[in-house]
């Protein structure tokens, strides 16, 4: 059913009452875009499916630091430009994409390419890249908006601070259910069976964006 009606919403859509507010607001909004930022990332499933699986197996905390500062710098950096540069392509691809990212990482965290393809991918390279097209999805999407010019650099930084602080707060809210699960003899037996429904997540996602893109073009 989910595939039958990809046109219902993207993975980063935007709410009509904060669509409103976006198109209809001039000058410098920093608490509004703020919370905005926030409320995107922490109700953003395709950003926490990813980050899940990057921190699925990072037991060290400055590990975790560094995999999400690579994913924030990327996230940051095609969210501002992509909006300032005026950059945009459909955003069922990009979130085709995205849903990608997340399929890479369940296959990575169970050791499917070195049996695969005998190769291990730069786990902090495809951190970063990844990062790059989940900001520009958000990116593509604000486009759509047209935000107002006046007013537009500094309610675009607001934007981006709230995504990275809800970025944290939805974090913290994972490590801590994470670590009361690592410490249970479960998290050994079942993460091959979590990872595979992360796995499946992601499948679902990239099929419903595709399903979507050629639905839209028809």
């Amino acid at each position: 059913m989910t595939l039958a009606f990809p046109f219902e919403a993207l993975a980063h859509g935007v709410s009509a009452g904060d669509k409103g507010y976006i198109q209809e607001t001039f000058g410098v909004r920093i608490m509004p875009f703020l919370y905005l930022g926030a409320k995107h990332m922490v109700t953003g499933y395709d950003h926490l499916l990813f980050l899940c699986g990057v921190i699925f197996y990072l037991y060290r905390l400055k590990d975790i630091a560094a995999y999400v500062t690579l994913f924030a710098i990327g996230h940051s950096t095609t969210l501002i430009v992509g909006v300032l540069a005026g950059v945009s392509v459909s955003p069922y691809l990009i979130d085709a994409i995205i849903g990608f990212s997340v399929v890479y990482k369940a296959l990575d965290n169970v050791g499917a390419f070195p049996r695969w393809f005998g190769v291990q991918p730069n786990a902090r390279a495809a951190t970063f890249i990844f990062g790059l097209f989940h900001g520009f999805g958000l990116a593509t999407k604000l486009l759509d908006f047209e935000m107002d010019p006046d007013g537009l650099v500094p309610n675009l930084l607001a934007f981006n601070v709230g995504v990275e602080s809800g970025q944290m707060l939805a974090l913290a809210g994972v490590l801590i259910a994470m670590s009361y699960w690592r410490r249970s003899q479960s998290f050994a037996r079942r993460g091959f069976a979590a990872n595979m429904l992360l796995l499946s997540a992601g499948l679902l996602l990239v099929g419903y964006q595709l399903t979507g893109y050629f639905t839209t073009r028809t």
